[in-house]
């Protein structure tokens, strides 16, 4: 090989390296991606990193949900918090009702229920209290998640609106004790009616705002509070 034909070897292969390293980088580029857009489709498949900050029930399915939640009620617009919009539970956890409740029992001594009478949506003065209780126990958390339900002795569309509203007077409430404008930035609404994530009277034990019996019909004419000190 002379030595013109080597000087042209060499070029060509000058030339060809940074191509096959860009192709080379671009497919891994390309799998990372696709590996971040499943995991993120489906929350089991997520890997269970926690920030510092993070408490043991901060699961990946658990974050998944906050994030949706706190997206929809635009808590994570840096300072532009909009107000929660309505949501159907079945569009924010892919999870059946009691595997959706068993997430949140690492919180039993931290989270509040606050409790209804039939049909009703004010907060009683007891479910006042109690609500201003659990808003002081932030512990640096960033987000107010309030859980509401209504128990199944009415039609659904029905109970789907109880639980709305009883959602939104815990709102309300904090809104107007507190008079904070950052407030409508924590505070993340989640309503489920009476045909998704039923409380068991196992939730009778927990921190309640009335005192005395209770069934599964009184437990659920609810609404769940609590700090979440999840990094999503």
């Amino acid at each position: 090989m002379n030595d013109d034909a080597k000087g042209f070897t060499v070029l060509g292969v000058a030339l060809l390296l940074p191509l096959i390293l860009v192709a080379v980088w671009a497919s891994a580029a390309g799998r990372r991606y696709a590996a971040a857009s499943a995991a993120e489709s489906d929350p089991s498949k997520q890997a269970a990193i926690a920030a510092v900050s993070d408490d043991a029930y901060c699961t990946p399915a658990l974050k998944a949900i906050i994030r949706r939640v706190a997206g929809a009620c635009g808590l994570l617009e840096g300072g532009g918090g909009r107000g929660c919009q309505p949501m159907q539970a079945q569009k924010v956890a892919a999870l059946s009702g009691p595997d959706f409740n068993a997430m949140f029992r690492p919180l039993s001594k931290r989270a509040h229920i606050l409790q209804f009478d039939p049909m009703k949506t004010d907060l009683d003065d007891d479910a006042r209290k109690m609500v201003e209780k659990a808003w002081s126990d932030q512990r640096g958390a960033s987000f107010f998640f309030v859980v509401s339900r209504a128990s199944p002795d009415g039609a659904a569309d029905y109970n789907e609106g109880l639980s709305r509203d009883r959602a939104k007077s815990v709102l309300e409430h904090l809104q107007a004790k507190f008079k904070d404008d950052d407030l409508k930035n924590q505070v993340g609404l989640l309503w489920l009616g009476e045909e998704y994530a039923q409380l068991s009277e196992e939730f009778c034990t927990w921190s309640r705002s009335r005192s005395g019996a209770c069934t599964p019909t009184d437990i659920n004419r609810s609404a769940f509070v609590a700090w979440i000190d999840c990094a999503i």
